[in-house]
């Protein structure tokens, strides 16, 4: 199948979703490769932990791709780590993957997820993912979006994940979590069950959730990093110059972060992101997103949980601070409803009405019960 021509650098300067937060000093690799690259890429891989797997530095987050040539794409470039989940655009987007993995299996590593349920449920939700994947054993099996350690440690879900190695089902068995990070982090070390987790980190992650990242690599678990550019805000105060690349390099000279999912759409987003393979976080990337960090400071959650349970009525700020994410920074309307219907989130804001303001203070200022407001606004139309 032919490839439609590759993006130039400087359209995709002018129409790519950057992100970001605010900055801090690397205080892992070298003085930096500053310019872009000039050349093609040099694919670089890392082991995801105990799985042994070697896995490029940056990975595809197929969440929002709808395109397959898109993933052709990247996988020609050399990208060999699909994440996608079974709920993905409803199940189609593991259906899009298969429709690549059916003739490029042997290229690549595919990641997928489960919602915790009964055993059974589990089961039955693995195979359909088999067939939508096209292929007869997935890689990487995650448990969905884990809030509380007592998830991480829910026996009938390990047992699950256990069950489905020893069918051949799956190769290793993780987790994701966007909420209460650390502690969802240590339970699984504590477990000695996961092989990887998949965590929100970028460059104005809480500092307790990168020591939790090396605990656990240290632990043997491998460790895959998403929402890498936080959220992809469109600032035009920067000029010509995007913090994409920047954001991504970032999180890259980490070494306990085996690879990367930055979500992919365009043939020009796979090109800035796979060019940041061999580069190194520099000067003029610290200086970028320090700008940048500045522009979005007060628009971003850091997901650093201190808000948790600070609600009277329970509302998961949180969450709702992810939805307004997908709406406003990945500028992503469906996958916004489609999380605020999986985390109830119209149901919990409905404890909001007898609220004037907001009884949450975000310890990094940002402006709760403006933002309540907003979410209330967009998830009027799942009522």
């Amino acid at each position: 199948m032919r490839r439609p021509r590759e993006v130039s650098r400087r359209e995709f300067v002018r129409t790519s979703l950057a992100g970001g937060l605010a900055f801090a000093i690397p205080r892992f690799g070298g003085a930096g490769e500053e310019d872009q690259r000039k050349e093609p890429p040099k694919v670089q891989y890392r082991t995801l932990g105990r799985t042994g797997l070697k896995v490029s530095v940056v990975g595809l987050g197929a969440m929002r791709t709808s395109d397959p040539n898109v993933i052709h794409h990247a996988l020609d470039l050399g990208v060999n780590y699909i994440d996608t989940a079974c709920c993905y655009m409803d199940g189609n987007n593991e259906v899009i993957v298969g429709s690549v993995l059916k003739t490029r299996r042997k290229d690549t590593y595919i990641a997928t997820k489960v919602h915790i349920a009964s055993e059974e449920k589990m089961m039955a939700s693995v195979e359909r993912s088999l067939k939508r994947l096209q292929t007869d054993v997935i890689d990487v099996i995650q448990l969905h979006s884990m809030k509380k350690r007592k998830h991480v440690l829910n026996e009938t879900a390990m047992n699950a994940l256990d069950k489905m190695r020893k069918k051949g089902y799956v190769r290793f068995v993780g987790f994701s979590t966007h909420k209460n990070q650390v502690e969802c982090i240590d339970a699984g070390i504590e477990s000695g069950f996961y092989d990887m987790v998949l965590v929100t980190y970028s460059f104005k992650t809480d500092p307790e959730i990168e020591k939790a990242i090396a605990r656990a690599a240290k632990a043997g678990m491998g460790v895959v990093a998403m929402k890498t550019q936080a959220g992809g805000y469109k600032k035009h105060d920067l000029g010509d110059w995007s913090p994409h690349q920047a954001a991504l390099r970032w999180v890259l000279r980490n070494p306990n972060v085996a690879t990367t999912i930055p979500s992919m759409v365009s043939f020009a987003q796979v090109d800035e992101n796979v060019a940041v393979m061999g580069t190194k976080f520099g000067a003029r990337d610290a200086e970028l997103l320090e700008r940048y960090g500045q522009l979005i400071d007060r628009e971003v959650c850091r997901f650093c949980q201190n808000c948790d349970d600070r609600c009277p009525s329970g509302v998961s700020l949180i969450d709702v601070n992810r939805v307004l994410m997908y709406a406003e920074g990945y500028g992503d309307m469906d996958l916004a409803l489609r999380t605020a219907r999986h985390e109830g989130i119209a149901d919990m804001l409905q404890a909001c009405a007898g609220c004037p303001e907001c009884l949450v203070r975000c310890d990094f200022g940002l402006e709760l019960t403006e933002r309540v407001r907003r979410a209330r606004e967009l998830v009027g139309a799942l009522a």
